[in-house]
C-alpha cells in the first residue's frame, strides 16, 4: 500500500519547460509578416519633419498603416480613443479618417515622439520586443498543456506510438466505436460528452487517461478530485477499461483531503515522481 502523505510530499512546485517562457518561433513569424512594412516605417526614425514625412510615406505606401497597432502592443486592426477633442475608432486596415487625424493619433499616442527623437533605433527590433512581451500572455495556455506534454513524453519513451497504441483527446464515443466497448455509465447514458487527454490501448485493456498540474489552490481542485473519484468508481464496473490519472503540483496542498479520498479509491493515480520511477512501463504492458 502506498502512503498518501509520502506521495503528496514529492509533488513539484513547477514543471515549466524550456519552451514555456517565450515562443520565439511564433514571434519571428509575426514580425516577419510585417517586416517589409516596418522597414519602410524605419525611414521616420530621426525625421526632422515627421508629420509631413508620415503623410508622404502612408500616401505612397498605404500598406504600412497596418503596422501601427503592434507598435502600441495592440492586436487587431482597430483602435479606440477618446478625449476632449472627440471619440474615434481608427481603422488600420484602411484609413477611415483624414491623414491629419492619423497624425493626431500618432502624436497623442507618443509614437511620433518615439521615432523622431530616436528613442528607438529600429522598428523590427522594437516590434520583436513588443511581441515577446505579448507572448508572455500565452504562458497560461502553454502551462495548461505542460502536464499533457510531460506525460506524453513518458508514453513515447515507453515505446507507445501515437494513433497506434496511444491516442490524444479521444472522446468516449470514439472509444466505443473503435473497440466495441460500452462506456455509457461514464457519459450518463450518452447525455454528457467526455474527452480523455490520452487513451492507451493494449492487447487486454483500454486506459482512459487524464492529466493536470496545479501550482495554486482553489475550488477547482476539490471539484476535480470529486469528479475523478466518481469516474474511477464508475470505471470499475466496466470490463476491459480502466481510468488513469496523472496529477501533481503544490496546489494540491490546499485540497489534500479531497485528493486523499480519491487516492484511497483509485488504483491508477500517479504523480510525476511515479512517472520518473517507470510507472508507465508497469501499467501499459
Amino acid at each position: 500500500m502506498r502512503n498518501f502523505n509520502e506521495w503528496l510530499l514529492k509533488f513539484k512546485s513547477s514543471i515549466s519547460d524550456y519552451n514555456y517562457y517565450v515562443d520565439f518561433a511564433k514571434i519571428h513569424r509575426n514580425v516577419g509578416a510585417v517586416k517589409v512594412e516596418l522597414n519602410i516605417l524605419n525611414s521616420l526614425i530621426g525625421s526632422k519633419n515627421i508629420e509631413s514625412d508620415f503623410e508622404a510615406l502612408t500616401t505612397r505606401y498605404p500598406e504600412t498603416i497596418k503596422c501601427i497597432p503592434i507598435l502600441l502592443a495592440v492586436r487587431g486592426s482597430e483602435i479606440y480613443a477618446i478625449d476632449s477633442d472627440g471619440e474615434f475608432i481608427y481603422s488600420f486596415r484602411n484609413m477611415n479618417y483624414s491623414s491629419e487625424q492619423y497624425k493626431v493619433f500618432m502624436r497623442k499616442t507618443g509614437l511620433f515622439n518615439l521615432m523622431e527623437k530616436h528613442i528607438i533605433a529600429n522598428l523590427i527590433d522594437y516590434v520583436t520586443g513588443v511581441e515577446t512581451g505579448l507572448d508572455s500572455n500565452g504562458r497560461k495556455n502553454r502551462g495548461g498543456h505542460l502536464m499533457e506534454n510531460l506525460v506524453e513524453s513518458y508514453l513515447r519513451k515507453a515505446g507507445l506510438i501515437l494513433n497506434n497504441t496511444y491516442y490524444k483527446e479521444m472522446t468516449i464515443g470514439a472509444i466505443e466505436s473503435n473497440w466495441n466497448v460500452d462506456l455509457s455509465i461514464l457519459s450518463n447514458q450518452g447525455k454528457a460528452v467526455k474527452r480523455f487527454d490520452f487513451v492507451v490501448k493494449t492487447s487486454s485493456m483500454i486506459y482512459g487517461i487524464e492529466t493536470n498540474f496545479y501550482t495554486g489552490g482553489g475550488s477547482k481542485l476539490n471539484e476535480t478530485a470529486r469528479s475523478y473519484k466518481t469516474i474511477a468508481l464508475e470505471a470499475k464496473q466496466i470490463d476491459g477499461f480502466e481510468f488513469v490519472w496523472f496529477t501533481d503540483g503544490r496546489g494540491w496542498q490546499s485540497a489534500r483531503n479531497n485528493l486523499e479520498e480519491t487516492f484511497d479509491v483509485m488504483k491508477h493515480i500517479y504523480s510525476i515522481a511515479d512517472l520518473e520511477n517507470g510507472i508507465v512501463n508497469q501499467i501499459f504492458k
